[in-house]
C-alpha cells in the first residue's frame, strides 16, 4: 500500500509535525510512501527560518530523512520562497530554498494521488 502524505500546515503547527512523526514511522517500517508541501505546508522549505537552540527544526528533521522533498512551486513563490532558478526568472535577488526540497508543479501532485492508495492530509 502506498501512502501520499499532503502537508498542507505550517512548520508552527503541531499537524505538520504529526505528518513528519507518520513518515518517520513509515520509512523505519520501510513501507512506501510520498510526501508533497503545499499551502502554508511549503513554508517548512525556508532556509532562512531561525529556530532556538533549544527547539527542534522541523526543516531539518525532514532532511535527515533523506527522502525526496517535493514543495509546491506557485505556493512557495507566493510565500517568499525560491530556488536560484525561479528567483533569476522572476527577477529575484535572492534564493532561499532549504537543501534538499526541490520545488515542481501541482501536475506532480495530480500523479501522486492517482498512484497512491491512500492519501493522508495534515
Amino acid at each position: 500500500m502506498s501512502t501520499l502524505l499532503l502537508i498542507t500546515s505550517a512548520p508552527t503547527s503541531v499537524m505538520a509535525w504529526h505528518a513528519f512523526g507518520l513518515a518517520q514511522a513509515l520509512h523505519n517500517m520501510r513501507e512506501e510512501f510520498r510526501v508533497f508541501f503545499y499551502q502554508d505546508g511549503v513554508q517548512v522549505a525556508n532556509d532562512l527560518q531561525w529556530f532556538p537552540d533549544d527547539q527542534r527544526n522541523l526543516k531539518q528533521e525532514w532532511q535527515k530523512l533523506g527522502i525526496r522533498l517535493p514543495v509546491c512551486v506557485s505556493a512557495a513563490l507566493a510565500r517568499g520562497i525560491t530556488d536560484a532558478s525561479n528567483a533569476q526568472r522572476h527577477s529575484l535577488q535572492h534564493h532561499n530554498l532549504a537543501h534538499g526540497f526541490e520545488l515542481v508543479g501541482l501536475g506532480e501532485l495530480a500523479d501522486a494521488v492517482q498512484d497512491c492508495s491512500r492519501l493522508i492530509q495534515f
